[in-house]
């Protein structure tokens, strides 16, 4: 699981600094894979070779709504929705995180390794 603080200034015009959580559980990194041809960590070396910007950018938009999710106070359950992933994707938090993942590869690599889990290895090299 990766905590994320972002330091973004809301729609009223106030700054806010909140946590973000962001994780892919063994299933749901398995059910990317499997549902990617030829997988998903070699889709995404392709795409970055390629410097594959439209398809690089739908790569990370996907991976954030998809990792994004609201721990359970007792912390037994990761709580993940469309409609959780929906609000969060209209905040400057999300524009500003997107922004920083698409403009700085050490911190997209280093945001993608920190959402899937510890033992699965690493997606990005």
């Amino acid at each position: 699981m990766l905590k994320k603080t972002i330091t973004y200034t809301d729609y009223n015009g106030s700054e806010r600094t909140e946590d973000f959580y962001f994780n892919l559980s063994k299933a749901e990194l398995m059910e990317m894979e499997m549902s990617t041809a030829g997988g998903l960590a070699e889709t995404i070396q392709k795409i970055v070779a390629a410097q594959d910007a439209p398809a690089i950018i739908k790569i990370f938009k996907e991976l954030i709504l998809k990792a994004y999710g609201e721990k359970s106070p007792d912390g037994k359950r990761f709580i993940k929705s469309d409609e959780i992933s929906t609000a969060f994707s209209q905040t400057e938090a999300y524009s500003k995180l997107f922004m920083e993942l698409a403009t700085d590869a050490d911190a997209a690599a280093k945001f993608v390794n920190g959402i899937i889990p510890a033992d699965s290895g690493n997606i990005t090299k």
